[in-house]
Order: C-alpha cells, then structure tokens, then sequence
C-alpha cells in the first residue's frame, strides 16, 4: 500500500512540475480506501484525544467501514463537518507562559493526514531549499548546518533575528485560501481546508471561533503555515530581495522562525527597515523587541574591532570563540532558555519518581538523556551536554537523597551506584567537518 501511495504522489508532483505557477484540478481523486489506509498508518496513535474522546484503538475496532465512511462523507461535501479541536495551553520556555494546542479528533488527524500527504508533492516543487520546517526528510539539525556552514563560509556578518508574534494565531485565514487556490483547484480538498480553518475551538466546554490563525498543533497546520510564509516571506526574499542586493546574504527558515545574514551592513539595515512594512501588509506582526539586527562578523585574532553579538537559533546560541590554536571560531551552545528549560523538567521528574524502583529511574533518566543528546549533541556544543550531564546528575543525586532520612546519599555513595545503573555519557552525535581556517 505505500508503494502505490507514493506512485501516486510522484505523479502529483510530476503535474506540479510541469505546470509551475498552475492549480492542479484533480487532486481528491487519489484519495481512495487504499489512500486513506496509508493515512492511517501515518496517524499517530498514542496522541491525545479530541473533543468527542475517541482513542485510535477504539477507531481502529471497525477500521476499514470508518474509513469508507470518512472517504465518502469528505467527498461528498455536505455529509462532513469538521469538529472543533479541543484546546489544552502547554508550559512555554522556563513554564511561566504557556502556549495553546489545538487537537483535533483522531478522525479528523486522519483526513488531515490524507489531505497532507497530496498538498506535500506539490508544494514541494515550490518550496525553496532555505525552508526546513515541517517538510519531508528535512529536521531542526538540517536547518542548524545550514546556518553554521553559511555563517563560516561568509565568515559571519550583519545578521536578522526575527521573531513572528503569535503567528499561527494571526494568519489571515482569507489570504491563505486565496494563497491555496493558486495551486489547488480541486473543489474537494479545497472545501475541507475551509471547513478546518472555520471549525472553531473547544475550551473548558465552550467552542469559540476565531477569525484569524491557524489551530497549533493540528495535522494540517504546518503545512498550511507554510504555505502562507513561502509567499510572505520566501518568494519575497528570492524574487524581490536578492537581486537588489549589493554584497552576498542568505536565509534559513524552519516554519515560523528564521534568520538572515548580510555581508553588507546596508543591505541588512534595509531589509531590516522594510521587513515589518512587508509582514504587516499580510496581517503579521514582528516582535519589535525580539527582532534584532546584530553585528555578527567574525573578531580578528588581535582582538582589535567591535565584539561580536549572539543569537538563538532552534534552541541553540551561535557566538564566536577561540579555538586551541587562539584563532577565531564559530561556536554554538545550548542557549540558556532551553537548558534552563530541561534541567527544570529533569527536576520535576526527579522529584515525583523519587521513590521508584531505582533501576526504572535509571533507564528512564537514559531515554531522556538520550534524547537531549540526540538533539543538542551538534559539532561545538560538547561544553553544554557534558555540563548538562553534569547537573542531571547531580538533581538525581539529591532526590535519590530524599527518599529516606535515615540514609544520607554522599557523592561516594552515589557513584557506586553509578557504576552499577550507568547513564549514557554526554557525546556529540555528528562529527564535525572541518573546516579550514581563516586568520583575520
């Protein structure tokens, strides 16, 4: 079944190639059992449920006459409506903030699916190759190379940190159909993307329709976002931006964030000044605090010029350094956000699992090392894992401590248990290329 899914979907984005600039007609035709099978299988099953409590378990009892029925009634029109999503608000950054999560019915993230999996061929035939959001084999650690080997090989410069408020929340859902009917035709899914943005939103039992954005967290949002921002922001950059520069610049976006840099410290003041104006024109806002321009440009070794400023990126800091040598490198590092974010949430587990069986403790302190490493673990940032390491181990230690009073939990005592529930040690997951090096 995959295998004629994907035959399927190589056809689509063969039309969508060859008709560049064109809205494909039949599209829902390849939605058949078959399609939405696949659609299925891609749906994930251990998700939280929606507003109508149905688990994927419970879908799956009667899962081939369900799928008939949703295939029929999405097609048919007037048969399918879509549900609200139900609303949750999850902690954001350090966990004073939270952001709000729309989920979707376990059915409707099926259909979603189904129409994601024709909208990616095509527009993946439009998009540029500076966008990494949400796109297919291409993840956060792709766009991160991306910009630590632009920055290097420009050897720095006069860099955009741009920051989109409330994005997902303010699109204008008008000009984002209006943006899809350039390339999509077909009445059908067309229609289920309307009835998507205009579902409303499930809160605490009071559904609310919102006139603007795109509900976070749903299937179809990341797509539909960036779709949205490939005309706002990507076409723009190609088209209109580039060519009018004087010196050299380039672009990394993944889904609403993104950065620029310049080699010409008149070209970054210019698009910085413009930037807003163009955001503006299509209902977004720039954060006029958290949109900065900086100085980025690589020291020279004597140490003579303006210092350098920093960024966040995809929860990494980029800033110079010196290497061994003393020479001038690019450096990144797990930005303090983020990490203070992680140990806070190793704390919290700590804490509640402290009277667990302490070789369950152990392999679920590995997992989740694992994964901090797994991400974080990039050419550069060894200092941050290994300090992470460091201080996960040591709030293991004190809430081991706190099981029992009688019992005192030294760091002697500590390592012995280490070295019989061993955790992962901190190691960077992709080795560095090198890179040759330039003294200023």
């Amino acid at each position: 079944m995959p295998g004629t899914v994907s035959t399927k979907q190589a056809r689509i984005a063969e039309l969508a190639n060859q008709m560049p600039g064109a809205a494909l007609r039949s599209l829902s035709h390849h939605m058949d059992l078959g399609w939405m099978r696949e659609a299925f299988r891609r749906t994930r099953k251990d998700g939280a449920v929606g507003v109508d409590g149905q688990t994927a378990d419970e879908y799956a009892k009667d899962l081939e006459d369900n799928l008939q029925s949703l295939l029929d009634r999405a097609k048919s029109g007037d048969h399918y409506r879509a549900p609200p999503v139900r609303r949750v608000h999850i902690p954001k950054g350090d966990g004073s903030q939270t952001r709000p999560i729309g989920i979707p019915t376990f059915e409707d993230k099926v259909l979603q699916r189904a129409v994601v999996m024709l909208l990616e061929p095509l527009y993946e035939q439009d998009f540029y190759d500076f966008s990494y959001g949400f796109r297919p084999r291409r993840s956060p650690h792709d766009a991160a190379e991306a910009l630590y080997q632009g920055l290097w090989d420009m050897q720095g410069g006069w860099v955009i940190d741009a920051d989109i408020r409330n994005y997902f929340g303010t699109i204008d859902r008008k000009g984002l159909q209006d943006l899809v009917s350039r390339r999509v035709a077909d009445g059908v899914v067309r229609r289920l993307i309307g009835k998507w943005l205009r579902a409303g939103v499930q809160e605490e039992g009071v559904v609310h329709h919102p006139e603007a954005g795109t509900p976070q967290g749903g299937v179809i949002s990341p797509v539909l976002s960036n779709i949205y921002l490939h005309e706002v922001l990507d076409r723009w950059w190609a088209e209109e931006v580039v060519p009018r520069l004087r010196g050299a610049a380039f672009m990394v976006r993944f889904a609403d964030d993104f950065v620029m840099v310049f080699a010409e410290r008149g070209d970054a003041e210019r698009v910085h000044e413009t930037l807003p104006k163009r955001f503006e024109r299509y209902g977004l806002d720039l954060h006029p605090e958290k949109t900065r321009l900086i100085d980025f440009r690589r020291p020279r070794r004597d140490g003579t010029g303006p210092k350098p400023g920093s960024f966040d990126f995809l929860g990494f800091t980029y800033h110079w350094g010196r290497s061994r040598r003393g020479s001038q490198i690019l450096k990144r590092r797990t930005s303090k956000k983020r990490f203070s974010r992680g140990l806070k949430a190793i704390k919290h587990w700590a804490k509640r699992a402290r009277h667990v069986p302490i070789a369950k403790q152990a392999k679920t302190l590995g997992h989740k090392l694992r994964g901090h490493y797994n991400y974080y673990g990039l050419r550069g940032n060894s200092a941050s894992i290994q300090r992470f390491a460091y201080e996960v181990r040591r709030i293991w230690k004190k809430w081991l401590g706190r099981r029992s009073q009688r019992s005192r939990m030294t760091w002697e005592k500590f390592n012995r248990l280490l070295q019989r529930y061993p955790l992962p040690p901190a190691r960077i997951r992709r080795r560095p290329q090198q890179l040759r090096l330039v003294n200023l």
